[in-house]
């Protein structure tokens, strides 16, 4: 891990901000943050600003300060408040401390984890230094790796809390910052919020410890040992193994964990794709590390063509989500949703595992119901939360007598039972290989599996899209449109009446899984068994949009491609009347 710089003596500018500019206020503000910048890149990036008197670009950077969104902080590299930097990463971490202090923990113990984006590992090494000033002690990953090791090693060391300095899927120029306390599982409202005050109160100084503090430690290989075994723990003994699998980990950090981990699971050597293979923050083959995203998964199909794989499994970067594409015949290959690997997931799960006691599978208020009419049919416990796994694991926490299957988001986060409670990419990539090699035995393949799944509990077809805003003005434009929508909602949909509308700032789901937490969420239910939900994104200038339709499978031959037409023309139609309504003129 790189040092975190000078713990003292750190060598600050000499700046002096006329009262005279033409703003003094935001000048003044400028100054005094880089007075205290560490790191020579963004103290002389913002030093070019005030010289060049940038104001529009100094206003936007510090605007305020980053908020806790969806997990932690996410937002851009550079200096000032509203970026990802040495003081802002500080400051977080001094506010931890701070709120752990506050719940009456003495000497509190953190785990430290960080993925390979740049400064990933400054980021990690500075929030050590803080954690070991304030009394702490840090126990802090002996190199990049996947964010689900750093969830799991927070509940297998006991520490009080645990913080993985990542951007996830997000493009090459950001970073971020997750927090976990000592269920292992992210933050909630309104703890949120009690940090965020207590970074608020942290001030730009903050002490900070030398390197080789005796309270921070490298993380041990038996705590990655420990990882490995309960991951391989959600197999089948004496399952089925032999299936030719094509891996990408996008640039990231999953390469190694995942070899170890197949190797470990008795599986065939994974084909991994070579120019993906080290991690690298430019992730130079890739427009966005996301799986997600067109054109992401182009190495690993063509790899997995070349090699005659089985199926293709890609991580992101963090090696928190999953993507799979399979073989679908003569079309070449099928790259899966969030919604079919989950139910896929979950069937398999469901049929392969101990039946005895309860089990309860969870999915997002935004991913498919389909999940619901499985644990339905399963005769299983089934909880439906607000988006994200800081919620998801949320009734796994409320009930911890019933045995947890699966959680999953459509976004490609699946957790696979309970070791981790967070999303993990790399365990849920060992089920579906078991999965596919199971198909492989049975011959009754993947894409036949989904088709079984929705004879018995309908088609559920789905699609997510987003509509992406200017970074300028991508707040306002989000809030404007969500305003919008609410003050004169639509009354059809597709040639189909809105039957029922839900706004979620306004009537918070009841329940524990969700804790009543108002949510800028609206959904609308259309007469003909249909769905839309419309959300901002919490990491990115985007709003989201999610589609569901449902269709009855005739039992004939031609009772699935005629279900899967009709859900294509229903989408369809809903998809122009939704980009009419959301993107007027």
């Amino acid at each position: 891990m790189a040092a975190s710089g000078p713990t003292g003596g750190e060598e600050r500018p000499q700046s002096a901000v006329s009262a005279a500019a033409p703003h003094p206020a935001l000048a003044q503000r400028a100054a005094a943050w880089l007075a205290s910048d560490p790191d020579p890149e963004t103290r002389a990036a913002l030093a070019h600003l005030l010289e060049t008197q940038a104001w529009d670009e100094l206003a936007e950077r510090f605007a305020g300060r980053l908020a806790f969104g969806t997990a932690g902080l996410r937002a851009p590299l550079g200096a000032g408040p509203m970026r990802m930097n040495r003081l802002v990463v500080r400051g977080a971490a001094a506010g931890l401390m701070g709120f752990l202090r506050a719940q009456g923990c003495t000497a509190p113990l953190v785990v430290v984890g960080f993925d390979a984006r740049h400064n990933s590992d400054v980021f990690a090494a500075d929030s050590a230094a803080v954690i070991a000033a304030a009394d702490g002690r840090a126990v802090v990953f002996d190199g990049p790796g996947p964010t689900p090791l750093l969830a799991f090693a927070v509940r297998h060391l006991g520490a009080d809390a645990g913080v993985m300095v990542t951007a996830s899927h997000n493009p090459a120029t950001d970073n971020g910052y997750k927090v976990y306390l000592s269920d292992g599982a992210q933050l909630v409202p309104p703890i949120d919020l009690e940090v965020a005050a207590h970074i608020a109160a942290a001030g730009l100084d903050v002490p900070l410890a030398a390197a080789d503090h005796p309270a921070i430690v490298v993380m041990g290989a038996s705590v990655r040992r420990a990882y490995l075994e309960a991951v391989v723990g959600q197999l089948s003994p004496g399952g089925a193994r032999q299936v030719r699998v094509a891996y990408t980990p996008l640039h990231g950090v999953g390469a190694r964990t995942a070899t170890e981990a197949f190797a470990a699971g008795g599986f065939p050597t994974l084909q991994v794709v070579a120019e993906q293979a080290d991690p690298d923050p430019a992730f130079p083959t890739v427009a966005f590390p996301n799986p997600e995203e067109p054109g992401a998964l182009d190495c690993g199909l063509a790899l997995a063509a070349a090699v005659g794989a089985d199926v293709l499994l890609a991580n992101d970067p963090d090696a928190d989500r999953l993507g799979v594409a399979v073989p679908d015949g003569s079309a070449g290959w099928r790259v899966l949703t969030g919604d079919e690997i989950g139910v896929l997931l979950a069937d398999h799960l469901l049929r392969h595992r101990d039946r005895r006691g309860e089990r309860l599978v969870v999915t997002t208020m935004v991913s498919s119901r389909q999940l619901g009419r499985l644990a339905e049919a399963r005769g299983v416990h089934y909880a439906e939360t607000l988006t994200g796994f800081k919620w998801i694991v949320r009734p796994v926490l409320e009930h911890p007598t019933w045995r947890f299957v699966l959680g999953y988001e459509e976004a490609l986060g699946f957790a696979v039972g309970s070791a981790v409670h967070d999303k993990d990419g790399i365990a849920a990539a060992l089920v579906f290989a078991e999965l596919v090699a199971e198909s492989l035995v049975d011959g009754v393949g993947v894409l036949d599996r989904l088709e079984l799944l929705a004879r018995e509990l309908g088609l559920h077809a789905t699609v997510g899209y987003a509509l992406r805003f200017g970074a300028a003005a991508g707040a306002e434009a989000q809030a404007a449109t969500m305003q919008r929508v609410r003050r004169v909602p639509p009354v059809v949909l597709g040639g189909v009446p809105v039957s029922a509308r839900r706004d979620l700032l306004e009537h918070p789901p009841p329940g524990p899984a969700v804790a009543a937490v108002p949510a800028d969420l609206v959904v609308w239910e259309l007469a003909d068994g249909a769905r839309v939900v419309l959300r901002p994104s919490g990491t990115e200038p985007k709003l989201k949009v999610y589609l569901e339709v449902v269709e009855p499978v005739a039992p004939t031959a031609e009772g699935y491609r005629s279900a899967r037409a009709a859900a294509d023309r229903r989408l369809a139609a809903l998809r122009s009347d939704l980009d009419d309504l959301l993107l007027p003129g």
